[in-house]
């Protein structure tokens, strides 16, 4: 298995934030598609990706369709995706994506939680160009064949397949997300969900006591409101 598989099950191994944490995080990421292209799903294909994924995370029906009505409302807030760079004790590179509304408050905060915990908050591109900026979709177990449809796809930018208990996930570089989201709905594949993730390059072993430290500082920046996704290049356990 590949990189995005031993990724993958790093992550699930990981703790994932509460789920009021998740629903905010859709909730906003609607609000960006519907500013970006408009309220109707048919037509507007990252907010088709996003209820996608407000299903697959049992988000309530009820609560999507209030968020996208709340989206077309013209006093709603658009919000702006930030990305910070910087490093964690021990030389651990970390990338946070945040989307905001108020980007001072964003980056007063990201940088607090950094001088708290011995970090140091970095410029720009940084540590961005030690991660792979990929796209991932998960469809149904049995939807198709992983070595066909690997090589069906490999003209897509498809770098692996493989199934776990979720499904089949295939991954691919960012860059890829709209042709293959487009490919998998022309064959009638159903998408689970699908997401952008950023996979280290290269991942640092540390000892129990230095992975506290970095522990300490990455809850303090995953439970910013602002904050949609961290990544770090620590090796997991």
């Amino acid at each position: 298995m590949g990189r995005a598989f031993e990724f993958r099950k790093g992550r699930k191994m990981k703790r994932w934030s509460m789920m009021a944490k998740a629903f905010t995080r859709i909730g906003k990421d609607i609000v960006m598609a519907v500013k970006e292209g408009g309220p109707n799903p048919e037509s507007n294909s990252r907010l088709r990706a996003v209820i996608q994924n407000a299903k697959a995370a049992n988000m309530p029906k009820e609560n999507v369709e209030r968020a996208i009505k709340k989206a077309t409302e013209k006093d709603t807030a658009n919000y702006k995706e930030v990305l910070f760079e910087g490093y964690a004790p021990h030389g651990i590179a970390i990338l946070i994506e945040t989307a905001t509304d108020n980007n001072n408050r964003t980056v007063a905060n990201i940088r607090s939680y950094f001088n708290k915990c011995n970090g140091s908050l970095g410029t720009q591109g940084s540590v961005e160009f030690m991660f792979d900026h990929i796209c991932n979709f998960r469809i149904p177990k049995g939807a198709a064949d992983l070595e066909e449809l690997e090589l069906e796809l490999i003209d897509f930018g498809v770098e692996e397949v493989f199934e776990d208990e979720d499904g089949i996930m295939i991954y691919a570089p960012f860059e890829s997300f709209g042709a293959l989201q487009k490919e998998l709905e022309a064959r009638n594949i159903e998408i689970l969900s699908s997401g952008f993730e950023r996979i280290p390059q290269v991942t640092k072993e540390l000892t129990p006591e230095q992975i506290a430290d970095v522990e300490k500082l990455l809850e303090k920046i995953e439970e910013d409101d602002d904050v949609q996704n961290v990544y770090h290049t620590m090796q997991e356990s």
